[in-house]
């Protein structure tokens, strides 16, 4: 009589959910990210998973205005490329996925992996703090600035504060608006914020102000050095 073994399909493990406080690996974190719904969002700071809260009018009505003035100024600055929360590898503890970013596209500090992710320091990130604000100033502005992101844009919704950070000497330094209320990036020049007519409501102001900035001749001389690298 011949004995007959019946082997069971091997059962797959399911990927483990991600929630906030988890400690993990870049790798780890991006295979259980590849397994979550589409609209479900997380970032990796220092090594810590943050599960974002839903969406409300508090983040989504600035993050517009922001994502429009920082696309106007890509429209007219070839060579530089603007990104919405799109996940960026800073480093082997960090993928956060920044509210609005600029890099420079060839020759700059961040490039884009064949996956279709931004590996490196993009120049520029800002970002939307409501309820996420002790994180935003706290230890993702540390990773920001240990990685080297030249500015860094915080806009506190239920404050209404908006906080331009310059990296200095390796810190974080605080920009204040000029005496015609204007902030001028020194990453991008021609990138100017008229930053009360922001945290108001005028985006007329705050486009007219951009569009005076675009035509200054530190922008022309930009994208120019911008066309040598293309």
């Amino acid at each position: 009589m011949v004995s007959m073994v019946l082997h069971q399909p091997a059962r797959s493990v399911p990927v483990p959910a991600l929630a906030s406080g988890d400690r993990l690996t870049r790798a780890e974190f991006e295979r259980r990210y590849a397994a979550t719904p589409e609209k479900f969002k997380a970032e990796l700071i220092e090594g810590v998973v943050y599960v974002a809260s839903p969406v409300r009018a508090f983040h989504g009505v600035p993050h517009a205005a922001l994502v429009t003035w920082l696309g106007v100024y890509r429209t007219a600055t070839p060579g530089v490329s603007a990104a919405d929360n799109t996940t960026t590898r800073l480093d082997l503890d960090n993928e956060p996925q920044p509210d609005a970013l600029l890099r420079i596209e060839t020759g700059g500090t961040s490039t884009l992996t064949e996956d279709g992710y931004i590996e490196g320091t993009p120049e520029l990130i800002a970002e939307i703090a409501t309820s996420s604000a002790a994180i935003d100033l706290g230890a993702k502005k540390n990773a920001y600035r240990r990685n080297g992101v030249q500015e860094y844009l915080v806009w506190q919704t239920f404050e209404n504060r908006f906080s331009w950070f310059r990296l200095q000497s390796e810190e974080f330094a605080i920009v204040e608006p000029d005496t015609e209320g204007i902030i001028r990036s020194s990453a991008f020049p021609g990138l100017w914020l008229a930053v009360t007519a922001l945290l108001e409501g005028r985006m007329i102001d705050v486009l007219n102000t951009l569009q005076t900035g675009l035509a200054s001749p530190e922008h022309q001389a930009f994208v120019q050095k911008l066309a040598q690298h293309r």
